[in-house]
């Protein structure tokens, strides 16, 4: 088991989506996945990948042992888990859905309940870099 690879996005709140989306489009080339309304300022959560379901199942065991697992999404392109650290600071675990598997999730933002142990007899092995 490889665990925690990659950065995979950071939620952050913000005074002026527009303004700030520029920002980090023009200036620093990143992508923005979505915009919505400002719940005030600051870093909300980062969010880490795995490379399989696996992996996420092995560390919601560890987050749930340490009584830090907050919650579970299934997202359709990503299934994820939300912890916090001792402090409280909120962050996600995630492992992305083969894209050709996307279909319309794609583009249909959904939140709904993670089966993990569904979805580990459905991905177990498959490794995801996207």
């Amino acid at each position: 088991m490889s665990g925690i690879r990659r950065l995979n996005h950071a939620v952050l709140y913000v005074t002026d989506a527009q303004q700030s989306a520029a920002f980090y489009r023009d200036v620093l080339g990143f992508s923005i996945g979505a915009t919505s309304k400002s719940q005030g300022t600051g870093l909300y959560h980062l969010a880490w990948q795995v490379d399989t379901i696996d992996e996420l199942a092995a560390i919601r065991t560890k987050l749930a042992t340490a009584r830090a697992l907050k919650g579970e999404s299934d997202h359709g392109v990503s299934k994820s888990l939300y912890g916090h650290d001792p402090d409280t600071i909120e962050f996600e675990i995630m492992w992305m859905v083969p894209e050709s598997h996307w279909g319309t999730y794609a583009t249909n933002a959904i939140v709904a309940s993670l089966d993990i142990a569904a979805e580990v007899a459905r991905w177990s092995g498959v490794v995801t870099t996207n």
